[in-house]
């Protein structure tokens, strides 16, 4: 660290605040460092610092499943972001319960976690080890942590007002499991959007989330002339069903979804959805965290952000 800081010619404490991804750094003067750290092969020892600082410069990241694209995406994301801070990242599953997982986390000495999706309905119940930091993403506001979230209701009700601006009488939908906050919140952004236009909703068809749990779906919405899906990826498994059964999308029922994974422009028809942007939402998810590891008050930005989202018209809808 001595030599780093003789060859970009600062302080030993400035080398050390580089290291450690403090913001009190001119940006120009962490180039500098960054560059002498490169040239001299300086690397942190990681587990030297963490005695130092009494933090391991760990983060958790909490799932339950890595199956849908959704979470797979949000890994992506988050391990991103948490490098950016100078921070590994290390998953583990919710199989055996939130608690267990908590454990788990705390056994390796993270500094603080990220908890994601389905998981999230379960952290309430859920003792932590003291001092675990959380954020929580995707949950009510009463959870008892920092809560992130898309903004799943605007995207919704975007949704369902896009089909009913195509002169369709209603809008049929295909949700996501009834214990998951983000479905819940898509089915409340739907039921206000017909709401406001004076339609009574129809019966909600439910998934899982996966495109055979919307493939399934396919005969519940056989009548229906416009599907709201909650993800892409059940929208995905409803359009190969409609193609079954000899119904034309769009020609004779509009599909949209939700998330905009990376292959929905590549459906056929490509889809229209809404897009979820992963990696907003893990920025301000790790750096709500970060920044309560380091000190900083979650109620000053109100405990909680939601990350808007955008529709993304394609050729799965049309004009009735």
């Amino acid at each position: 660290m001595a030599q780093v800081a003789a060859r970009a010619g600062v302080s030993g404490q400035t080398v050390s605040r580089v290291v450690n991804g403090s913001p009190r750094v001119d940006p120009a003067t962490r180039a500098r460092v960054e560059a002498a750290m490169a040239e001299l092969g300086y690397r942190p020892h990681r587990a030297a610092r963490a005695l130092r600082t009494g933090r391991s410069h760990t983060i958790g990241l909490v799932v339950t499943t890595l199956a849908t694209i959704g979470n797979s995406r949000m890994l992506q994301a988050t391990a991103e972001a948490a490098a950016e801070r100078g921070y590994a990242l290390t998953v583990v599953t919710a199989s055996e319960g939130v608690e267990a997982a908590f454990a788990q986390l705390a056994d390796q000495g993270v500094d603080g976690a990220v908890v994601l999706n389905e998981a999230s309905a379960l952290v309430p119940s859920a003792p932590r080890p003291p001092g675990l930091r959380l954020v929580v993403v995707d949950a009510p506001a009463e959870t008892g942590a920092i809560v992130v979230h898309s903004d799943h209701a605007g995207g919704a009700a975007a949704a369902t007002a896009h089909l009913l601006s195509l002169g369709h009488a209603t809008v049929h939908h295909l949700a996501g499991p009834a214990d998951s906050f983000a479905a819940a919140e898509r089915e409340r952004g739907w039921r206000e959007a017909l709401a406001a236009g004076g339609i009574a909703a129809p019966a909600v068809v439910r998934g899982d989330w996966t495109s055979r749990s919307g493939f399934a779906a396919g005969a519940a919405l056989a009548p229906a002339t416009a599907v709201f899906c909650a993800n892409d990826q059940m929208a995905l498994g409803l359009l190969r069903a409609l193609a079954e059964s000899g119904r034309r999308v769009p020609a004779d029922v509009s599909v949209l979804g939700f998330d905009d994974v990376p292959d929905a422009a590549d459906y056929l028809p490509p889809l229209t959805t809404i897009r979820q942007d992963f990696s907003a939402l893990a920025q301000r998810a790790v750096g709500a965290l970060v920044a309560a590891i380091e000190g900083a008050d979650p109620a000053a930005d109100g405990g909680r952000a939601i990350v808007p989202t955008r529709l993304l018209v394609r050729d799965s809808t049309a004009h009735r």
